[in-house]
């Protein structure tokens, strides 16, 4: 078949950033980083005490919370303008976390520890406030309608805005007269939709879930082949994670939501949020007194629906996302699709988010049209297959409804961002962007050098199960955060602090609290 025309609008837009004296335009966008760890027992169960104390609130404490599960730990840095100032944070939040965890440790991996049973994995508790009740009959009816197995997969989430001074010379080369956010949402919705496109590289790139404990695939109820005694695996899987045996939840195949627009993606989950649906209603919402979901419809709320990547926006105090999207437009980003890696200690590293980077500014700045039915059909099946087969030699893919070789489509995006990285590395003799880059064009001339390849090669170089192996880097992670040398002080007493006020403000919270829960989960869908 003939090469992908060249989308010579992107060449254009590229061009004019660098000659209109743009070119640093691109630099010092905004990142932050979400990332999930399953707390284990120095014999690799799933922790069932309660969520460390001096942590703070789970509730209340913004940086060190909870995501489904009581042990499922997540650590939430703030926005920086550079990937070491953010990795540099965030290894200062392990270190803080290792001081308080006694004999237990973080699972070193995104798919989880040994698993007896679905009840076995605790869901989050937030105390006795109506906020609190409210986010943990969530995840009891996330629990019932997908299964807590499923819920205790963790991730590391990318965050990211562009800068600033970015947006006036992009509407320049847009030949665009809007501002704000009539600017910047449609931008955005451009990006998203081109992510759906080519996100699968993420997958090939960085996927390291190629294998399962046994436990796992037992418990779910599905099948997979035995690379070894306790050891579930796919021969050429990327991410299992972000495969249909983790978030590509088949139960969701129903709720489809565009991104052609702000406005068809908060109308599809609103649709969502608010249209019953039987099975869930057979489930029941309350039974003998005991709250099992928010409700009978399609989605909870809006967080239920999983995607690679959302339009995210700070919301108020009880303010819905999609209200806070309608209200201020798109903010920023969260890329959801980074499996947590083995191989760095705090699960991610700058080459990854500087990657990422690069890859959002192309998704951004290349031609966007919308995306029909049958187009989206196309993309969710890709996303799929790279997460289940990435590496098979010679796969193809569909695009606009051909198939085309992996390979040739990957290299010719590795190639639409080496103008991209330049930008991004001016004034910078590194070249650190540059070299992201170079290491990705690798892992395409050698699969071998896939994450997802190296861990294979790991189980089967060492004997070990998925099990061992995952326990093994456990323990050595733990151990590096213990004797890290020297510590960063202030912040770990920063942290301590802040600890300490959540624990306050979630006491203020339910001293506040008037009404019945019946009546705030009302007032919370009303608004």
């Amino acid at each position: 078949m003939p090469p992908p025309a060249i989308d010579r609008a992107f060449e254009r837009r590229l061009a004019a950033l660098v000659n209109g004296g743009g070119a640093r335009l691109l630099q010092g966008g905004l990142r932050g980083v979400e990332k999930e760890s399953l707390r284990v027992t120095p014999d690799g169960r799933i922790a069932t005490t309660p969520h460390p104390p001096a942590l703070g609130s789970a509730l209340t404490n913004s940086q060190f919370t909870t995501d489904y599960s009581e042990a499922l730990i997540e650590l939430v840095t703030p926005t920086f303008t550079t990937s070491w100032e953010l990795l540099q944070y965030l290894c200062d939040m392990h270190q803080f976390v290792y001081r308080h965890l006694d004999e237990e440790r973080l699972w070193a991996t995104s798919m989880p520890c040994r698993i007896d049973s679905d009840a076995a994995i605790p869901i989050a508790q937030y105390g006795r406030s109506h906020i609190g009740r409210m986010k943990t009959v969530y995840r009891e009816g996330l629990g019932v309608r997908y299964g807590r197995v499923m819920q205790a997969i963790s991730g590391v989430h990318f965050n990211y805005s562009f800068p600033e001074k970015f947006w006036e010379p992009y509407a320049a080369l847009r030949a665009s007269h809007a501002t704000g956010i009539a600017l910047r949402s449609p931008a955005y919705f451009d990006l998203l939709r081109n992510y759906r496109r080519h996100g699968w590289i993420v997958l090939y790139l960085f996927g390291v879930s190629p294998a399962v404990c046994e436990s796992f695939v037992r418990v779910r109820g599905e099948t997979l082949p035995r690379l070894a005694k306790g050891t579930a695996y796919e021969p050429y899987a990327t991410s299992l994670r972000m495969s249909d045996l983790g978030y590509r939840n088949r139960k969701q195949a129903g709720v489809s939501v565009s991104v052609n627009s702000l406005e068809e993606y908060v109308r599809d989950l609103t649709r969502a949020i608010e249209t019953p649906y039987p099975p869930y209603e057979a489930l029941g919402v309350q039974v003998d007194g005991e709250w099992r979901q928010l409700n009978a419809n399609l989605l909870q709320i809006e967080n239920e629906y999983y995607s690679n990547i959302r339009p995210k926006r700070v919301a108020r105090s009880g303010e819905r996302p999609t209200k806070a999207l309608r209200r201020g437009g798109v903010e920023y980003v969260e890329v959801r699709a980074l499996d947590v890696s083995a191989f760095d200690p705090v699960g991610v590293n700058q080459v990854k988010l500087r990657f990422l980077e690069a890859f959002l500014a192309l998704c951004l700045l290349r031609d966007s049209p919308p995306i029909g039915t049958d187009e989206q059909e196309a993309l969710d099946r890709n996303h799929v297959i790279v997460a289940r087969r990435g590496r098979e030699p010679g796969l193809r893919l569909t695009r606009d409804g051909r198939q085309v070789p992996l390979a040739d489509w990957a290299a010719e995006l590795l190639d639409g961002m080496t103008g991209l990285c330049e930008i991004l590395d001016l004034g910078d003799a590194s070249q650190p962007y540059a070299q992201a880059l170079a290491m990705q064009r690798e892992k395409l001339r050698d699969v071998a050098r896939t994450p997802s390849a190296r861990l294979l090669q790991e189980l089967e170089s060492t004997g070990e199960s998925f099990f061992e192996l995952a326990q093994r880097v456990s323990s050595a992670h733990k151990a590096y955060f213990l004797e890290l040398y020297p510590p960063n002080e202030a912040r770990l007493d920063e942290f301590r602090r802040e600890a300490e006020a959540s624990i306050a403000q979630q006491q203020a919270i339910e001293a506040a609290d008037t009404g019945t829960f019946e009546a705030y989960l009302a007032r919370y869908f009303e608004n």
